[in-house]
């Protein structure tokens, strides 16, 4: 260090993507949890998008019908 200043590491923009990919292989290759976790949430959020436009009347229902269905 030179004048109390921290050296710096120049770094190319393919060097920072193969840093980066060999980071994401790693992580995903060590905690697969993590990708089938994000997959899963991804398909229920895709049901559920499913599911409310197939459901979409443009009719207005009541919370009191909606409960009652709920309840049952």
């Amino acid at each position: 260090m030179e004048n109390g200043k921290i050296g710096t590491m120049e770094i190319s923009k393919t060097e920072l993507k193969e840093l980066m990919k060999e980071a994401i292989v790693s992580v995903l290759t060590e905690r697969k949890d993590l990708l089938e976790d994000a997959v899963a949430e991804a398909i229920l959020d895709m049901r559920l998008a499913l599911a409310i436009e197939e459901g979409d009347t443009g009719e207005y229902v009541s919370e009191e019908t909606i409960l009652s269905k709920l309840s049952v």
